[in-house]
């Protein structure tokens, strides 16, 4: 085994810095305020990023790869070891992220839409990230029970919390809407499961017989942004709306969120969604956006390039085409901002890089790996 083998994927502990791309490779530039650095390109619909301890990263493409990408924002071939995929409409190789002990065990989770006879459904798989590099011994740890999709909402978000277990987002599949309200299946769900997929003791359905046992919190339409909260460890997500009405929430054990019966916003048909906004027993959002942005990717920003934005909340958007900066009280959004609009990219992924940088991926068939600094 080499030096590098020895000491470069699994160092442990070790960020490097990152270098960006060198030379005529570079592409700079200042929007509101930001310096804003293509690091990668020439990546198909990049869903999910997820940083090696090395100072390297994983990132998912949706057609069904797999990549490296080094600290001078180079590409490696598509890892070999990811399954198939279901790699139409919103479906295919989603997100991706690292186990808390990577640096021991180099495992990591993704999320897909697995492929089934007449459609697909979400699965969350655990592999091993090997020296060559590629995927070894993966396990499909969950698969969603309930009517399959034939291409749209999968959820798929991944959240690793501190005490070993997985929280993921699972979509209504579109056409089966009412199912999020079925506490017999999996669909328009937040689960929570251990890494090897077995039920935590203390989910709220555990010994229901109506209940699925991976369920946490159930009435969610199509979840594709999560993350936890640095100091209060709370689990935040955000979902897509139909036409406007697209949330924030803070989901607790066993809560209903109301959807398809509460909803701020109105069909694609212009038709009233449900009984309206409100509905006892149901919760309301943190915060909601009409006319619908279409967020996608969240994170809280810990680092100190931005120190007025630490703690802030960041939001990508599809259909917006920005980077949503939220500023949190408790459990309140106080003030929104809006920036990076005249890149005029669709935002999929945001995360708050090791380096104290702000880094996205951009939703298209040339997408790109941004990397956001302050332009002074």
């Amino acid at each position: 085994m080499g030096a590098r083998s020895k000491i470069g994927l699994f160092a442990a502990g070790l960020v490097a810095a990152w270098t960006g791309p060198a030379g005529a490779e570079a592409e700079l530039a200042t929007v509101d305020g930001l310096l804003v650095e293509t690091f990668a390109r020439g990546l198909d619909h990049p869903w999910g990023l997820a940083f090696l301890p090395d100072g390297r990263a994983l990132v998912t493409e949706r057609p069904g790869r797999m990549r490296i990408v080094d600290r001078e924002g180079r590409l490696s071939l598509p890892l070999a070891g990811v399954p198939p995929v279901f790699a139409r409409g919103q479906g295919g190789l989603l997100d991706v992220a690292l186990d808390r002990d990577f640096v021991r065990n180099h495992t990591l989770y993704f999320c897909y839409a697995e492929p089934v006879d007449g459609g697909g459904r979400t699965s969350l798989a655990r592999a091993r990230l090997t020296e060559e590099p590629r995927l070894a011994d993966v396990t499909v740890i969950f698969r969603q029970q309930g009517p399959l999709s034939t291409g749209n909402h999968w959820g798929c978000r991944i959240t690793p919390t501190p005490d070993g277990d997985l929280f993921l987002t699972t979509g209504d599949h579109f056409t089966h809407r009412d199912e999020a309200q079925n506490l017999r299946n999996h669909l328009g769900k937040i689960v929570r499961i251990r890494t090897d997929g077995s039920v935590p003791p203390d989910n709220p359905f555990v010994g229901r017989k109506d209940a699925l046992p991976e369920i946490w919190s159930y009435g969610h339409r199509n979840a594709q942004g999560a993350a936890l909260q640095p100091g209060t460890g709370r689990y935040w997500i955000h979902e897509h709306g139909a036409r406007g009405g697209d949330e924030i929430n803070i989901p607790q054990p066993g809560r209903n969120y109301g959807w398809p019966v509460i909803a701020y916003g109105v069909d694609y048909s212009g038709a009233k969604i449900g009984v309206g906004t409100h509905r006892q027993g149901m919760e309301q959002p943190v915060h909601y956006w009409v006319p619908s942005i279409a967020p996608s990717g969240m994170a809280f920003y810990t680092g100190d390039r931005f120190p007025a934005w630490r703690g802030n909340m960041f939001v990508g958007a599809l259909a917006g085409k920005m980077l949503v900066r939220l500023e949190i009280a408790g459990e309140r959004v106080v003030k929104e901002e809006r920036l990076l609009g005249s890149l005029g990219e669709r935002i999929r992924d945001v995360r708050d890089g090791p380096d104290g940088a702000l880094w996205l991926l951009t939703d298209s068939s040339r997408g790109r790996i941004l990397r956001v600094l302050p332009a002074r």
